[in-house]
């Protein structure tokens, strides 16, 4: 029996997999889950003498099942190849008794390259089994890093055209120059003035518009989504998680069985609802500890039960996460409603009405593995020039908040467990952030002047997605109002 995904709004609408991976986002505004989650079918001991693309079928092959074993693996072996800078694929790095899960060595040096390199092939995969005439139209909205690794896999991919919409002040120098200098006839980048928000809620918008998805049918395209709402997205994230145990058991950190708890620094929730996604499959994880930067939405909820987004936007060193509207919470609110579409949509309602949302005692209660923490801006940067000057290891500004959380966790708590950390972007890429923590001397120096800096520092080579940029030419130029998102679409598409 294949596994069917039904929409987190609405029960009656019932997909398969690959309907779900080519859809994006369902016609009610919901995202797709799958109807129960499924479990490993191998033990876990065995974990430890799997290598990554033998645990990414493991995984996957639970989930999206109507795709055959020939087309599964083609996705894999596709998309995780020498894309990555090491055969790991996924390094674990112990530093500062913690075991840091590098999610950043793929073609854009962060950890959406892990989803994003495989969506492509998932996509047009599906495609072809769903007999898809129309041209998809792949639309996004990013807080820095998804644009560039949704780009990166989809270049120049027959059948598909990508458009990526970014806050044009509220991204690093780098992660803005990757996006503007990309290469590919299908590619679109634009700029719009105002916040992720404005972006992510303007996607939401045009893919909920039913005239103008009439419109692009009659012009032979059709809407899909490389965010992390899209089950093709979140599916791949799970295998990182169970790879990191499979290599702690490899190494005796850990003995068959025993509990690992995982830190993330969490925006949009859809890297930590992976992990608990692999809870749920049987991977032994204790606590699931949600790091938030000062845009502190999820900690207050996880503290208090209340969702409010009705506060100040904060602009961050850590600007993937400067997010108010965390999209992937919504699967874990169906989850925790008893996978209840009614009370989820009414809920969801009540946050695009009013912006906020209370949810019961009982549902926290299913919530309860869940530990939020957050850091401030100074204790990011502390925490960066503390890890570097005690151990040699140097964090981005990401990875810093959850390591920052996890650390205050660890002393209040006394919880000795195992801790992965997800890393979830190279230091390279805000590297102006990270040289500044590091020292005051660097303040002020050119980006590309403290990326070699940092090179020397850490004894690492400058990666080869920065090298690309540092001289390469500007192709994406056009910003916007934020209300005109579906006129530079439809110019984009040459829709009259």
């Amino acid at each position: 029996m294949d596994l069917m995904f039904r929409s987190t709004r609405n029960a009656e609408n019932r997909v398969t997999a690959s309907q779900a991976v080519l859809k994006g986002l369902a016609e009610d505004g919901g995202l797709y889950v799958p109807e129960q989650l499924p479990k490993l079918d191998v033990p876990v001991e065995a974990l430890a003498g799997m290598n990554y693309h033998e645990t990414a079928y493991a995984v996957m092959k639970q989930f999206l099942t109507d795709y055959t074993e020939e087309e599964l693996k083609y996705c894999i072996s596709s998309a995780y190849d020498e894309k990555f800078d090491t055969e790991e694929i996924v390094p674990l790095k112990k530093a500062d008794g913690t075991y840091y899960l590098e999610l950043f060595h793929g073609a854009t040096i962060a950890f959406k390259d892990m989803a994003l390199s495989i969506l492509p092939y998932l996509m047009t995969t599906a495609a072809k089994k769903n007999q898809e005439k129309n041209e998809i139209v792949i639309l996004t909205a990013t807080s820095g890093d998804t644009g560039k690794a949704a780009l990166a896999g989809f270049a120049d991919v027959p059948g598909t055209r990508i458009i990526v919409f970014y806050p044009k002040n509220g991204v690093s120098a780098v992660q803005e120059k990757q996006m503007v200098t990309q290469k590919g006839a299908n590619t679109c980048v634009i700029g719009i003035r105002g916040n992720f928000d404005d972006a992510q809620s303007g996607v939401k918008k045009l893919f909920g518009d039913a005239e103008l998805g009439k419109e692009l049918d009659r012009s032979g395209f059709c809407f899909s989504s490389a965010n992390s709402i899209n089950i093709g997205r979140l599916v791949p994230q799970i295998v990182y998680y169970v790879y990191a145990y499979g290599r702690l058991l490899k190494s005796g950190e850990l003995k068959a069985g025993e509990v690992m708890n995982v830190v993330v620094p969490t925006g949009n929730f859809g890297n930590i609802l992976a992990a608990f996604y692999a809870k749920n499959m049987g991977l032994p994880i204790g606590r699931l500890i949600c790091a938030s930067n000062e845009n502190r939405v999820l900690f207050d909820f996880f503290e208090t039960g209340v969702y409010d987004r009705n506060r100040e936007f904060i602009l961050t060193s850590s600007p993937s996460m400067d997010i108010l509207i965390s999209s992937n919470l919504e699967r874990l609110i169906f989850r925790i409603a008893g996978d209840n579409a009614v009370e989820n949509a009414k809920l969801m309602k009540q946050l695009s009405e009013s912006g906020s949302y209370s949810i019961s005692e009982e549902m926290r209660e299913r919530m309860k593995d869940f530990i939020g923490g957050y850091a401030t801006q100074e204790e990011t940067a502390e925490e960066i020039g503390r890890v570097y000057k005690e151990t040699g290891y140097v964090l981005d500004t990401h990875t810093a908040v959850a390591s920052c959380v996890y650390r205050k966790y660890r002393d209040r708590s006394g919880d000795g467990t195992a801790a992965v950390v997800a890393s979830t972007a190279s230091p390279y890429k805000f590297a102006r952030s990270v040289m500044e923590a590091i020292d005051s001397k660097y303040c002020g120096m050119d980006d590309f002047a403290l990326i070699d800096e940092l090179s020397r520092i850490s004894g690492t080579s400058v990666p080869r997605a920065i090298e690309e940029i540092r001289n390469a030419p500007v192709l994406h130029d056009k910003v916007i109002e934020k209300d005109q998102m579906e006129a530079a679409v439809k110019e984009f598409l040459g829709i009259k």
